[in-house]
């Protein structure tokens, strides 16, 4: 079968076609321009056209056959791919469609992993541990792995360890043998308008999985019935969040194993203690929380809990390694969705010696909604003496180097184009 992938080289669409082209499919597409999982496809000798992307890549693959036309959320109606495309009359569907037909296909129990923050560090942890131990995992991530690919598939696998997005609704579509949820807060209200429309998407979600693992309240709680085995207290990483991450992946791992244990009626003495031993070890995920350089990290952080979390992180991280504190640079994503939690920014931020705020990262935006500027966002915090408004500019990269240089730890949260800067200017 003959898949053509349009936003190949994304996270949001790399993985899958990485995982696709493991389980003997013939996958190749497009993008604009290089994504995060480039190098990964290519290395795995997958096609991908860079590009304009205005059809004629694809019009030539249709002349060798095409089964399906798989796309990203982001592309428009209009967009020339998905013209041509239907135009060819294929078979066209977002990649929530496919992961379901190769979920079936393949015969694998899904792992989702769903939630509004904590999700990819979950999600990869879970990766990580399900490899160390052997287990037969196959998984797609939406970000890069130090450790493994961002997507796999193994002959002979039977779970599928996979971070559901809640964009578009995308994990409706499925129905996991476990779901497992590390938070659930209000978020993407160009989708959901209001936070019951969110919520009841996430009891939807949980309606229709077999078995949930959840954070609720701060407390993991399995609905299988089964009894919680792990405490956040027990893991050594940094930050409490992270630990929280790790004690629900250490749940999940754990019913693996033990679902693996009963298929070959195995009676065993279960070690604990290896499994916090390796979860200890987790070398982190691209993004998250991801260092590039001595005292200068990156993170996805850009919502007002995450960033709270990552702040936590970043405390712990400069106290352990000597720092004398915390600098942060920070990019709202969406104006749509600033409007949603501007008020809940007041304390996020607390706890950093210097904030240096920058304009919103404009994308499916609505035009009726006037921009918040990066000074009314700091007009709104209770620490609001330690915040400035910035710019991505030779100025700020001078102050924050003069940070670098003083033994400060710099950390930059965005999910948007702010980190491509960042690193242009800091990777070592």
């Amino acid at each position: 079968m003959n898949i053509y992938i349009s936003g190949i080289s994304g996270t949001g669409m790399g993985p899958l076609a990485l995982m696709a082209k493991a389980a003997g499919f013939n996958v190749f597409g497009s993008d604009l321009m290089r994504g995060a999982i480039y190098d990964e496809l290519v290395a795995e000798g997958i096609e991908v056209e860079i590009g304009e992307q205005d059809g004629k890549f694809l019009g030539e693959k249709l002349k060798e056959g095409i089964d399906w036309f798989v796309y990203t959320s982001a592309l428009p109606d209009s967009h020339a791919e998905l013209v041509v495309a239907k135009e060819a009359d294929l078979k066209c569907t977002k990649r929530d469609d496919f992961t379901v037909f190769l979920v079936e296909k393949l015969g694998l129990k899904m792992v989702a992993i769903a939630g509004t923050h904590g999700k990819t560090t979950t999600t990869a942890m879970i990766i990580w541990a399900s490899l160390k131990l052997g287990l037969p995992v196959s998984y797609i991530v939406g970000t890069t792995l130090g450790f493994a690919s961002s997507g796999a598939y193994h002959p002979g696998d039977k779970y599928f360890v996979y971070e559901a997005d809640e964009y578009d609704r995308n994990f409706l579509k499925y129905h996991p043998w476990l779901a497992v949820i590390p938070a659930v807060s209000y978020d993407h209200p160009d989708i959901y308008p209001t936070r019951k429309d969110y919520e009841d998407a996430f009891l939807q979600f949980k309606s229709q999985s077999e078995n949930v693992i959840e954070v609720e309240e701060g407390k993991i709680i399995r609905r299988d019935g089964g009894r919680v085995m792990f405490m956040a207290d027990k893991f050594n990483l940094a930050g409490e969040v992270r630990k929280q991450d790790a004690a629900l992946a250490a749940e999940a791992v754990m019913k693996i194993q033990f679902t693996e244990y009963a298929e070959k009626k195995m009676i065993v003495d279960y070690n604990f203690a290896e499994l916090i031993k390796i979860l200890d070890e987790f070398p982190g995920v691209g993004r998250r929380f991801e260092r590039i350089a001595d005292g200068v990290y990156t993170d996805y952080a850009h919502h007002p809990e995450e960033i709270t979390a990552t702040i936590e992180v970043a405390k712990e991280e400069a106290e352990l390694k000597g720092f004398k504190g915390v600098v942060v640079v920070y990019q709202p994503h969406q104006n749509i969705r600033q409007h949603e939690v501007k008020d809940d920014y007041k304390n996020a931020f607390v706890g950093v010696d210097k904030l240096y705020w920058l304009p919103t990262y404009l994308v499916r935006e609505d035009p009726t909604l006037t921009v918040i500027t990066p000074e009314e966002f700091v007009a709104g915090l209770s620490n609001r003496e330690v915040a400035e408004a910035a710019k991505l500019d030779d100025d700020l990269a001078k102050k924050l180097w003069e940070y670098v240089d003083e033994g400060y730890l710099v950390i930059l949260m965005t999910a948007g184009p702010a980190d491509e800067w960042f690193r242009d200017e800091f990777a070592e």
